[in-house]
């Protein structure tokens, strides 16, 4: 998904510009280029496939008044997008507040595969890092943002988000090995 150039030319900035003047096919261009990687992202900030799916929705919806606002600037226009999914989803966690209840666990007959284990315990290990770092590891790894584009979407340094993801890395590795699900490797 990444832009490299942050002021897009040919299809793509032909694309933003005729957007900006109202044009839905080129808001349909956008949206078949980027709602993959908006889901994700917004996915793994909600936690919740159709909340994910619903918000994505919203985001492109509301991509055609506000891309007026976007500016070929510093800042790709892949950053701005997940910017603005960024902000789509928070607002929709903060609309949904969960108050405190009684946790109800339901047994689970059938053996869960291998593969759904490791993802369970990368997601609880994701879950145990602070906010920042955890956005970081997403854009990263999941979103195939540079960290200059991610400094960007986070409205930090670049140094800053090279921080961050070097302390990241390092817990997930911790909790992985914690959870047991540490990857094998050689020895030296």
């Amino acid at each position: 998904m990444t832009d490299a150039d942050p002021r897009p030319d040919g299809r793509l900035g032909d694309a933003i510009a005729r957007a900006q003047a109202g044009d839905m096919n080129a808001l349909h261009f956008l949206y078949v280029r980027y709602a993959d990687e908006v889901y994700g992202y917004v996915n793994s900030i909600v936690r919740d496939d159709h909340a994910a799916e619903d918000l994505t929705q919203d985001v492109f919806v509301k991509l055609l008044p506000a891309i007026k606002k976007y500016e070929q600037r510093a800042v790709p226009f892949a950053g701005w997008l997940l910017r603005v999914a960024r902000n789509a989803a928070l607002d929709h966690l903060r609309s949904r507040r969960q108050i405190p209840s009684e946790n109800v666990r339901v047994s689970d007959p059938g053996h869960e595969q291998i593969g759904s284990d490791r993802l369970g315990s990368l997601r609880m290990a994701l879950e145990r890092l602070p906010e920042d770092q955890r956005e970081v590891m997403i854009l990263r790894h999941i979103a195939g943002l540079t960290p200059g584009e991610i400094a960007g979407v986070l409205g930090k340094t670049e140094s800053s988000v090279h921080g961050l993801h070097h302390r990241a890395r390092l817990e997930v590795k911790d909790a992985l090995r914690e959870l047991g699900a540490a990857p094998v490797t050689a020895a030296a």
